[in-house]
């Protein structure tokens, strides 16, 4: 069984196909990885211990993308494909038509992922419930702090609208501290400001097929790998967590996720990981909604919450209709680590190491 998988050059991409590898005897044949990245110094085109054959290829925003992609998925008769960054996750969603040989994918329609994706739409989506934040949109050149104070109070935090790894994060304080940071962030059309919340950062991982919640899982990031080069503190690649059991979460997530599914007319498939911040009463409030899995997914498989497997085995398959929801849950006290380019510990948190008093 042949599965390609983009992107590989980040690091959720091999963080989905390690926490695979860990169930491997539980599929039927052999599974052989084929990465694509678009960049040429990308990490898993060399990674031989995850993928069997890798190929650059071009941006999914470019014309030849989908003939390279096409090359790959009949020269080397591709049976699914695990498509994992964001663009090209809206790029599938759109326009999977393109392919030329049938091959199984999990993906969320598009006018979906397309209202998910933008962190503003998001909030605008779920605006007068309790689930989001007060926010309000800045865009640079043309934007009152006054306004942004009255609406979210100060101080708040803010980011881009779309992207990943906390791009264009930090806690505003004043209103010179927000001109410098948007004359620094040139690259940035657009940013929202929303309320500060100061509790627990928290994600709910939701899969999805046809249409039913079929496996939930959540964790709890508390440190961020490099945390030290970015203003934010925020890079979107977690050092530090716990594994938790939040049934609330997944309640919030289903009613988040209903929500916009009905307002744009389309079903629920794919995988959503739900991301929020607890404001200064521990109300979890959502930050943001990914269409795809996140990095430290192989953490949580590690801990028990296989979702990769789960997803992949269910695509080949085809039983997905057959599969009985589970709502994953996780001994009390588990944390993970990660490091860069290194396989994730999970372990007790009472385990760690102590310093030594003389």
């Amino acid at each position: 069984m042949k599965i390609l998988v983009t992107g590989v050059g980040g690091p959720t991409p091999r963080s989905f196909v390690r926490a695979v590898k860990l169930k491997k005897e539980e599929f039927s044949e052999p599974l052989q990885f084929i990465g694509v990245d678009c960049n040429p110094l990308a990490y898993g085109l060399y990674d031989k211990e995850l993928f069997d054959r890798s190929y650059l290829v071009p941006r999914a925003d470019e014309p030849n993308y989908w003939s390279s992609i096409n090359r790959i998925v009949e020269g080397d008769k591709v049976d699914a494909a695990i498509i994992l960054p964001e663009v090209e996750v809206l790029e599938w969603a759109k326009n999977s038509g393109k392919l030329r040989r049938q091959i199984k994918t999990h993906l969320p329609g598009f006018p979906l992922a397309e209202a998910l994706i933008n962190k503003h739409r998001l909030h605008e989506q779920l605006s007068g419930t309790a689930l989001v934040p007060s926010f309000h949109r800045i865009t640079p050149g043309s934007y009152s702090y006054r306004e942004i104070v009255e609406e979210v109070g100060e101080p708040f935090w803010v980011r881009s609208t779309e992207g990943s790894s906390g791009l264009g994060s930090l806690k505003i304080e004043s209103e010179e501290a927000l001109n410098q940071w948007l004359s620094i962030n040139t690259g940035v059309e657009e940013f929202i400001a929303t309320e500060y919340l100061p509790g627990r950062n928290l994600a709910c991982k939701m899969l999805y097929f046809g249409g039913e919640l079929k496996r939930t899982a959540c964790a709890e990031r508390v440190n961020y790998i490099m945390a030290k080069v970015a203003p934010s503190g925020i890079t979107g690649n977690t050092s530090f967590g716990r594994l938790v059991n939040e049934p609330n979460l997944i309640t919030l997530s289903e009613e988040a996720l209903n929500s916009v599914s009905s307002e744009t007319g389309t079903g629920l498939n794919g995988i959503f990981t739900v991301d929020y911040k607890e404001d200064r009463s521990g109300k979890p409030k959502i930050t943001e909604i990914n269409i795809r899995h996140v990095a430290f997914t192989s953490s949580m498989a590690a801990g028990g919450a296989n979702l990769p497997a789960d997803t992949l085995k269910a695509m080949i398959n085809g039983n997905d209709h057959a599969m009985e929801r589970i709502d994953y849950q996780y001994p009390e006290g588990l944390i993970f680590l990660r490091d860069v380019d290194s396989e994730p510990i999970v372990m007790a948190e009472s385990a760690l190491i102590k310093e030594v008093n003389n």
